[in-house]
């Protein structure tokens, strides 16, 4: 590709310069590579040094730790993450300099315009795993698919892939408004709840942005595959003029998982589509959440026209997406997972499936992200860390946020019974290290970097 055009503004073409604000993102880096892959010339700056910061040192990348106006220099172009806000000094640079400033997701709307089938994975809770999902059906239907993830998969080992067919799935997140810069010509709609509250107003925002989103996919060709056991999905898609299919485990939805047989390790079920058996599922991940998952990497496969064998014998090789209930390796006999999960919708979902397996105990390490969701959602917090047999809290991790608003993991501590809160990992890992045993699970998690913790465990023992 020698010429792409964004907008009315900008030019990517082989040999420019763009510099990429935030290029150390679960999806800034990946842009990058593409674009450097292009003939690009790239360039970029990050608040701190991390594994994908190297990786693209590795690459010939120039990455700038801290933001600076002399950081632009020599740029034709300038994408910026969603976290970068106007007063951003390379953003007021730039524009005084006038190079063109976008959006990360509007330069992925735009290179999504090119491929036929456009799957777009959507959703409060769950994006990642399902698309990580799509992604297996996808690679071994051998469609060649070019991939977009918000975490790393096994199976890449990356969180994306470009490939050379005609098909882009891409995690889409709603924060910022970001998906209404995508082109979907199928959209999954995982669930509707309050998050990001930074940013949304309250849930009904939230579903007007969802509506907006859903509204993107052609009326005519398009998909809308939706939760169906989901109501606040439902009432987002009440009355739009869209094909829309549901998937979920209610009698009313299309497409359907029965014939369901829990175990320790995981799922089996049928697929069942307006009555008829799609597919038989051996889902080595386990929680009802999961099913719904499969339900909507499935749908979204049946849709593209993918052989049930291609869907049982990928979905049979999922162990997971990176962070997603991860095995991470065992202290004291007790086995240590990490999961992403940071809102309580996502810890209930967590729990419900961790409290169903066959352990004695369930210490949960919980890292809450973000002064505003902690304070936004203090009292759901509060109702699921209530639940494991242990519940370990580490400070609030702040992420793109400064505490303004004068809360800590501690708050949470106070009002759940048992409960220790931990200013520092060390201090928490040493407590493990005395509590842990045979028969425990220990999760670490949370969206920054509580997954260190296990890691230190397993590392030094």
């Amino acid at each position: 590709m020698n010429v792409t055009d964004i907008g009315d503004y900008i030019y990517i073409t082989r040999h420019a310069h763009g510099h990429l604000v935030g290029i150390g993102g679960v999806s800034m880096a990946p842009l990058a590579e593409v674009l450097k892959g292009m003939g690009v010339v790239v360039s970029g700056s990050d608040i701190s040094e991390s594994d994908s910061v190297k990786h693209l040192r590795s690459l010939g990348i120039t990455v700038h730790i801290g933001h600076d106006a002399a950081n632009i220099e020599g740029a034709d172009f300038v994408i910026r993450t969603a976290a970068a806000h106007d007063d951003n000094p390379e953003i007021v640079a730039a524009r005084a300099a006038g190079i063109p400033v976008f959006e990360r997701a509007e330069a992925w709307g735009y290179l999504m315009k090119s491929y036929k089938n456009a799957v777009c994975i959507a959703g409060t809770h769950g994006k990642t795993t399902t698309t990580s999902m799509a992604t297996h059906i996808l690679m071994k239907a051998e469609v060649d698919p070019t991939i977009m993830i918000g975490g790393t998969l096994p199976l890449l080992k990356a969180g994306h892939r470009i490939g050379q067919g005609d098909t882009i799935v891409m995690e889409s997140c709603e924060y910022y408004n970001s998906f209404l810069s995508f082109y979907p010509t199928i959209a999954v709609i995982n669930n509707v709840d309050a998050d990001h509250l930074d940013f949304f107003k309250d849930l009904e925002d939230i579903k007007a942005s969802f509506r907006r989103f859903a509204e993107l996919v052609p009326a005519e060709t398009g998909w809308i595959v939706a939760n169906g056991d989901d109501q606040n999905t439902m009432d987002t898609l009440a009355g739009i003029e869209r094909n829309v299919i549901t998937f979920g485990l209610g009698e009313a939805c299309e497409v359907r998982a029965e014939n369901i047989s829990a175990h320790r390790f995981g799922t089996d079920f049928d697929v069942v589509i307006h009555g008829k058996l799609y597919a038989s599922v051996s889902l080595a991940v386990p929680g009802e959440h999961n099913i719904r998952n499969a339900l909507g990497a499935c749908t979204a496969a049946w849709l593209l026209g993918v052989p049930a064998h291609a869907v049982s014998q990928a979905l049979a090789t999922f162990t997971g997406a990176g962070r997603r209930f991860e095995y991470k390796g065992a202290l004291n006999g007790a086995k240590i997972y990490d999961d992403y999960a940071h809102h309580p919708g996502e810890l209930q979902a967590l729990l419900d499936m961790a409290l169903a397996l066959d352990y004695k105990r369930v210490i949960l390490c919980f890292q809450p992200h973000t002064y505003s969701r902690t304070q936004a959602q203090f009292d759901n917090f509060v109702k699921e860390l209530s639940r494991p047999t242990l519940t370990y809290l580490a400070e609030i991790y702040a992420a793109r946020e400064q505490n303004t608003i004068g809360i800590s993991s501690k708050d949470l501590a106070d009002r759940i019974p048992g409960a220790r809160f931990f200013p520092f990992f060390e201090e928490l890992e040493e407590a493990l290290r005395e509590t842990a045993q045979a028969g425990d699970l220990i999760l670490t998690v949370g969206a920054g970097n509580i997954y260190r913790v296990g890691e230190d465990l397993i590392d030094k023992g």
